[in-house]
């Protein structure tokens, strides 16, 4: 039997931030080993997948956010959904991040391996807290962008009040420009996102390929959102529903191991590709866009 010990919203404990930068503690890890993800392991060849987009090189200050990033609120969520169906037939790689509240549960227990106790960790935690945004950028095998906007970045309900939530991952969060009183009054219902989503082409398709960084976390959160369901307790059920969501997974945290010169976060690997990111750091659509660009120049 497993229990659950709750932490004090103002208990310092791992944030979205961490998990995407730091590598040290166990709770800002991802729940188990990359190489258990599927469709994971890829080595870095020349000339595979070269990227194309000229927005690797441009300077931040000439691409506004507005014009490669589409905020998504529950007013314009359906209409950007339509326009979504029609970009994944022709950009079937999905670079994707989420932003949530941090973790503040812990499990205790016997557990039969550190790859278990991760896990549970990582349900624990899913299963108690909400996802708070989700970005989506779009592009083809070559890494080349539609033109226009590329990246969505949805925007969920979360309550400061009634929701729970690691404080240190709020102020993170809000200080990287998430308007919270927005999220309340103008999010978008989870539910109504997973049947749109359920039917725009972009899960349960062999052929899209997700792209991720660190990603344990990001794809729970996805799992419980489309299932509307707690996450499995067995591990090993969790990967199947995961594989029948998403066929095709790459995580730029495992491929890193092919290229010994990589090493750090997110925000380190960009700046040791010399890539520019646009938008803000611990924004879910500036995060993914920035992690499509990574996996495609490390494909160069």
């Amino acid at each position: 039997m497993r229990a659950l010990i709750s932490l004090s919203r103002s208990v310092p404990v791992a944030d979205p931030g961490q998990r995407a930068e730091s590598s040290g503690s166990r709770s800002s890890r991802v729940v188990c080993p990359p190489a258990r993800l599927p469709a994971l392991r890829g080595p870095c060849r020349s000339g595979q997948l070269k990227a194309t987009s000229s927005f690797f090189r441009m300077p931040a200050a000439l691409v506004e956010n507005s014009q490669v990033i589409c905020e998504v609120w529950a007013s314009n969520l359906e209409e950007e959904m339509r326009k979504i169906r029609e970009i994944v037939l022709s950009y079937s790689y999905i670079a994707m991040d989420t932003e949530f509240p941090g973790v503040v549960v812990r499990p205790i227990g016997e557990f039969r391996s550190s790859i278990d106790y991760q896990y549970q960790l990582l349900r624990c935690n899913v299963d108690l807290l909400k996802i708070i945004q989700l970005g989506l950028t779009f592009t083809n095998e070559k890494g080349e962008y539609p033109s226009g906007i590329n990246t969505w970045q949805f925007n969920f309900k979360f309550n400061l009040t009634e929701d729970m939530y690691s404080q240190d991952s709020i102020d993170l969060l809000a200080n990287s420009g998430l308007q919270f009183q927005k999220h309340e009054e103008e999010g978008i219902d989870t539910l109504h996102f997973a049947e749109l989503l359920m039917t725009s082409g972009v899960v349960l398709c062999d052929n899209v390929k997700w792209l991720s960084f660190h990603s344990g976390y990001d794809f729970g959160y996805m799992v419980k959102l489309l299932t509307d369901s707690r996450l499995p307790e067995e591990e090993h059920e969790f990967f199947h529903i995961l594989n029948l969501f998403f066929p095709s997974i790459y995580d730029v945290k495992y491929l890193m191991k092919s290229c010994k010169n990589l090493k750090g976060g997110l925000q380190e690997v960009a700046d040791q590709l010399d890539l520019q990111r646009i938008g803000r750091q611990h924004q879910a659509g500036s995060d993914s866009l920035l992690t499509g660009m990574a996996f495609f120049r490390m494909k160069e």
